[in-house]
């Protein structure tokens, strides 16, 4: 048992250092395109307290209840949610650091008097959040600023609900039961687990 406890602490240690790894050299990638002054030291600081919290969550909510949800599952309801699970642990990974990826396009103070984006445009920011930084490093560079840091609640509900929506059309099966019901709304469900865990480090709840 003390060898199974210790090969999981190694496992953890191991997700840590190459989740590290690649959001900073993300980060890095991201601000050096858009020539932010962003501090390297402040980037390193944020990330590994952000990836800290995470790893956190991950190990004392997320993976128990994901292991709870598939047997679950499988055993009330005869579904196997084994996808909708691993695809749940991708989103909530992604939603830990989506408002920060989104200041890439956010609108710097000394310019105030700008105008805003329309509400579609801010939150289509929001939705497709890594299609936009794709088009980014491909060389297209849209104009679009915002004002909206998206860390708040109203993101994060407006998140949500594109979220179920999303994960409607990819898990839903005719006739519609009840395991399948609870399949759709955990993709949600992880994501808003991720943003909450975010807004958790910075203090806004």
């Amino acid at each position: 048992m003390k060898k199974f406890f210790k090969a999981i602490h190694e496992v953890l240690i191991g997700l840590y250092n190459t989740l590290y790894g690649f959001v900073l050299h993300s980060f890095k990638s991201v601000n050096r395109k858009v020539r932010s002054k962003f501090p390297v030291w402040r980037m390193e600081d944020e990330t590994s307290e952000h990836v800290h919290f995470l790893i956190k969550v991950f190990k004392w909510i997320v993976l128990p209840a994901s292991l709870f949800y598939v047997c679950a599952d499988f055993y009330f309801f005869r579904e196997n949610a084994l996808d909708s699970m691993l695809w749940g642990m991708l989103i909530f990974a992604y939603s830990n650091f989506l408002p920060d990826l989104l200041s890439i396009y956010r609108r710097k103070k000394n310019n105030a008097r700008a105008e805003d984006l329309p509400w579609y445009k801010k939150y289509a920011l929001l939705f497709f959040a890594p299609l936009l930084t794709w088009v980014l490093f491909s060389g297209i560079r849209l104009r679009w600023r915002t004002g909206e840091t998206f860390h708040n609640f109203k993101s994060l509900t407006i998140y949500g609900a594109f979220l179920s929506l999303l994960s409607f059309f990819a898990f839903v099966k005719f006739p519609i039961e009840i395991g399948n019901i609870i399949e759709i709304l955990s993709l949600p469900l992880y994501g808003v687990i991720g943003y909450l865990t975010h807004l958790k480090v910075d203090k806004i709840w």
